[in-house]
């Protein structure tokens, strides 16, 4: 659904809002968070009940106990996978298309004149979200668009937890003239599950073998008992 008939507004304040937002709130984050209020207002680049709720999320982070907004941070982001920050980890996993997809992206900054710190993955949402900052509305809410499907998977897990953070992700989907709904996600599987090791052989594949799917037989060379060059008899 397109939210805007008429040409997208001016959000760049907003899309860095919702960078820093997304971002681990330490002290210096909760120090600033009346000022990114006022900037979300002074914009108004979203409808006004999503700012009412992104103000609430702001409050909630400036008043609550610091180790509570922490470690709830990192529950959400860093312990789950269907709510991970870094898109390719929804798309590719650990496969080794993630690594040309990754170029392709810091390429994509740098032709706009972005270049990130070493300590930067061009696939983090909040640098996602910062780069788009950067371009004329229409080609950022055309970049944001491209986005759109992985977007609307983190946002639907965290609805689904009925978490608050579910707005700041409500909120890029808006931007980027998508309607803020969730799909059916897969269950995600337990932290023990998912971090176990294999079974020793226990992932190896019998594809295109003589008898795939069927036993295979480990043969074993006898060494050569020949004495080497240079050796006494």
């Amino acid at each position: 659904m397109n939210l805007f008939a008429s040409p997208p507004p001016q959000a760049r304040l907003t899309l860095r809002v919702l960078a820093y937002l997304l971002r681990y709130p330490d002290a210096a984050f909760r120090a600033h968070t009346a000022e990114l209020r006022q900037a979300l207002r002074t914009e108004a680049a979203l409808p006004a009940a999503r700012l009412a709720e992104l103000d609430a999320l702001l409050r909630r982070l400036a008043t609550q106990p610091a180790l509570d907004v922490e470690s709830e941070y990192v529950e959400l982001f860093d312990r789950g996978r269907r709510t991970a920050l870094h898109l390719f980890e929804h798309v590719h996993g650990d496969s080794r298309d993630r690594g040309p997809a990754m170029i392709d992206l810091v390429q994509t900054y740098e032709k706009a004149g972005l270049f990130l710190g070493p300590s930067e993955l061009p696939d983090y949402l909040p640098v996602v979200l910062e780069f788009a900052s950067t371009q004329p509305p229409q080609k950022a809410r055309e970049f944001m668009g491209e986005i759109a499907h992985i977007v609307r998977v983190i946002f639907s897990a965290l609805a689904c937890r009925k978490s608050p953070y579910a707005s700041v992700l409500a909120a890029v989907l808006e931007l980027a003239g998508e309607k803020a709904e969730a799909v059916a996600i897969a269950p995600e599987p337990e932290m023990d599950e998912s971090w176990a090791e294999p079974e020793v052989f226990g992932g190896c594949s019998t594809d295109g073998q003589a008898n795939p799917g069927q036993p295979q037989p480990i043969r074993f060379l006898r060494k050569s008992t020949q004495p080497s060059q240079g050796s006494q008899a």
